[in-house]
């Protein structure tokens, strides 16, 4: 199929902070083969630091999700706001009812991706995510494939891509220097997760950070306003509470900021969070522990991360809450002990050297992280 020139195309993806890190492999796979397109992005509003510095964009559509745009009337008058840039192409990457609408209501040329039933009758073609079976990424380089706007041979999958603005840098930078010496090596945790499945215990990420205290690392807690009550609950479990080695920014800093700081960082310890596809952005070694989440569609997209899952029978339940009592609640994030963890932990901190992200080499093309099943 001959491949068709699109001039002004619109990308839809209104999800959250991992899913729309998972885009930009789609978003430098169009530019490359468009480079002389307008090419826009359509995100939530609160998600704008993660995108508005992309390279391979001309600008953004920011909808408000639960703000300005969260009812009927603004939400017709966005879709209006859509249509009076008429797009040639619309890609919808994120299958619910509002993304749908705002592609099959476009008045693009031609609409393609994911789409919710009844408005699928707008798209010209609909394709299934496929990411129970495969990664995130490769079901949307399919949509690509599929609909014959980029043939497979022409997919250009640098990974995982993140710009800054010179001000979220330069906040991270004072961050840092006000809080860690010259030369100290951080390892940045993030225990929160948008589901209580995807959470490793507190106590065990409490035994990490007391481990790794007691080795010269430095410990820094990551996360949002709705991390604060969880980190504090981890770090009252932990011996090495009061040690000046330790330092909390959860809930003060901003996505971007946390970007910055985490180039700076030898080592994430993460849960399968938005927080940690910021991190594979940011180059940093990555040891996750996933328990409800399908691994083949959500892998830390890089072949120098580690992800640790146990072979639970009910894995990937896919569910919010545990639904199992006693010894088997949560068994899947139970049965993954410390020692294990910190035996891939320590492994990547020897492997290079503690040294901080920004100086680790890129490894473009090579993207599927190690997986340990015990």
């Amino acid at each position: 199929m001959q491949q068709k020139n699109y001039t002004n195309i619109l990308v839809i993806n209104l999800m959250h902070i991992g899913d729309l890190m998972l885009v930009t492999p789609v978003l430098r796979t169009l530019r490359t083969n468009f480079p002389k397109a307008r090419i826009t992005l359509l995100a939530d509003k609160k998600l704008a630091d993660l995108v508005v510095c992309n390279k391979n964009i001309d600008g953004c559509l920011l909808l408000d999700k639960k703000g300005a745009d969260n009812h009927p009337l603004a939400f017709l008058r966005f879709i209006r706001r859509v249509r009076r840039e008429h797009f040639d192409l619309v890609i919808n990457l994120h299958r619910n009812e509002r993304a749908s609408a705002l592609a099959a209501f476009s008045g693009a040329r031609r609409i393609v991706g994911y789409a919710k039933p009844g408005f699928s009758l707008f798209f010209d073609m609909v394709l299934p995510n496929k990411k129970a079976v495969m990664h995130q990424i490769h079901s949307h380089f399919e949509v690509l494939e599929a609909s014959g706007i980029v043939a497979k041979d022409k997919i250009d999958d640098g990974g995982l891509e993140l710009w800054l603005a010179d001000a979220a840098k330069s906040e991270a930078a004072r961050i840092w220097k006000a809080h860690f010496a010259e030369g100290e090596k951080v390892i940045a945790f993030h225990i929160g997760a948008s589901w209580k499945t995807k959470r490793w215990l507190d106590c065990y990420f409490a035994a990490c950070a007391d481990r790794l205290i007691r080795r010269g690392y430095a410990v820094a807690f990551f996360g949002g306003p709705m991390d604060e009550a969880l980190v504090a609950a981890c770090i009252q479990k932990m011996q090495e509470k009061a040690s000046a080695k330790l330092h909390v920014f959860t809930g003060k800093v901003s996505l971007a900021v946390l970007a910055g700081m985490l180039r700076r960082c030898s080592l994430f310890l993460t849960t399968d969070s938005g927080p940690m596809h910021v991190g594979v952005a940011m180059n940093v070694p990555i040891v996750t522990m996933f328990g409800a989440s399908p691994v083949p569609g959500f892998y830390p997209y890089d072949a120098k991360d580690v992800l640790i899952k146990t072979p639970a029978p009910c894995h990937p339940c896919g569910l919010h809450e545990c639904p199992k009592t006693g010894k088997e609640n949560m068994a899947c994030m139970k049965n993954i002990p410390v020692g294990v963890v910190m035996q891939y932990v320590e492994e990547l901190l020897e492997r290079y050297d503690g040294a901080p992200a920004y100086q680790l080499p890129a490894h473009y093309g090579t993207y599927e992280c190690r997986v340990i099943e015990l």
